[in-house]
């Protein structure tokens, strides 16, 4: 069964549920989306009897915005308690505390932040909302100094934030603070299936400009990515799996791992794989694997086989969003022409009004090894050559 809701489902998901006959709920936010009358579509009310009848029927959702719906008409089953599990830093962090019992966190209501001691803050540290989406209102302070700066920031960003998600997804009334985690940092698209097994369908390292760089400008994936790490990203997941009692859940897991092989959690995202249908259908592009399809019927990657053809190339996301900290009312239009001339082999480029959300379009790219440079480029580029000013 799938929910689809804002801000946006991609062409290749919805040709998915076609082609397979998956059953979508007719809520109102899809029926705008997805004008195509010949899906399966289910009513509301057949969607909840489903469940009813059904409890671990596999649900897909392309966007947080369906939570209130999940929250609002599905309370019955165990879906909105796993969701609050995950989609709650805080709840999650409690959920894993035995597991990592030196891990400090601390969760603060935003009225609160101003009189938070910082003599008793590990330098340095993460804060960010409880409740969050695509890396908004996230800070990264080294040192004491900062904090006053940081605060500042945080009011500023929102104020500019507000609206662009409901509650569900982004909701500034509690921050987490939290000691930062050493490592490179990978997101990983799995499900649980029906016996409660993970089931890896992607694993992205997700690349930094710097260390105070906490973006989601680029994430990668390639062959010497997926089997470096997939062993232990199993063998994490299980335990994971085992205490939230997952079974036929989608996730998109984001975790550091450190140079001794040490995973430990960043968040773990509920009901979908990445957001705006980014790492499920970039597994599409990489590794011609339908991860929508690969849930609903439960279907494991033959990871050996498929690694195989692609040993000379990485595939990555690339979020163009404004760095420049450009007001948008000075902004007559971005160039995307331009930015498809910077790379070898663009695969899909997505446009995204600006004035609606804080970016300017999603990028695919393949990439020849041996051309990363391309990649480096667009790491650490502010976008300020493709934005044309009034």
């Amino acid at each position: 069964m799938i929910l689809i809701d804002k801000p946006y489902v991609s062409d290749f998901l919805i040709e998915t549920i076609k082609k397979n006959n998956f059953k979508i709920v007719a809520t109102s936010e899809a029926k705008k989306m997805i004008l195509d009358k010949s899906l399966n579509w289910i009513s509301e009310r057949e969607a909840i009897t489903l469940i009813k009848n059904n409890p671990t029927t596999p649900v897909y959702s392309n966007s947080e915005n369906i939570i209130s719906w999940v929250e609002q008409n599905l309370e019955f089953s165990k879906l909105p308690t796993q969701i609050q599990l995950f989609k709650n830093k805080i709840t999650f962090r409690e959920l894993i505390q035995d597991i990592f019992p030196n891990y400090f966190f601390k969760g603060v209501k935003f009225e609160d932040l101003d009189s938070v001691s910082i003599n008793n803050l590990p330098f340095p540290f993460i804060i960010k909302p409880a409740i969050g989406f695509f890396s908004l209102g996230v800070h990264k302070v080294d040192k004491p100094q900062e904090w006053k700066q940081v605060l500042t920031e945080i009011k500023q960003e929102i104020n500019q934030i507000k609206g662009f998600y409901p509650s569900e997804v982004l909701n500034t009334t509690n921050f987490i603070i939290e000691e930062c985690i050493e490592g490179e940092e990978y997101a990983v698209d799995c499900y649980f299936n029906k016996n409660g097994a993970p089931i890896v369908l992607n694993i992205l390292h997700h690349i930094f400009s710097s260390g105070k760089d906490v973006s989601d400008r680029i994430y990668t994936t390639s062959k010497e990515i997926i089997e470096s790490n997939i062993e232990g990203i199993e063998k994490f997941l299980q335990i994971i799996g085992k205490k939230a009692s997952l079974i036929n859940f989608p996730v998109h897991v984001e975790v550091r791992i450190d140079k001794q092989g040490k995973i430990i959690p960043i968040e773990i995202n509920p009901l979908r794989f990445g957001g705006w249908c980014t790492t499920g259908d970039l597994s599409w592009y990489a590794y011609g694997i339908n991860s929508y399809e690969y849930f609903i019927k439960d279907k494991k990657p033959n990871w050996k086989e498929i690694l195989e053809t692609r040993k000379d190339k990485k595939y990555s996301i690339i979020l163009l969003d404004n760095s420049a900290d450009i007001d948008i009312n000075n902004i007559a239009y971005f160039n995307y022409e331009e930015v498809l001339k910077d790379f070898e082999n663009p695969l899909s480029l997505r446009k995204v009004d600006f004035n609606e959300y804080p970016i300017f379009g999603i990028l695919f790219v393949e990439t020849s090894l041996g051309n990363e440079q391309e990649l480096a480029n667009i790491l650490t580029s502010k976008l300020e050559k493709y934005i044309v000013l009034k």
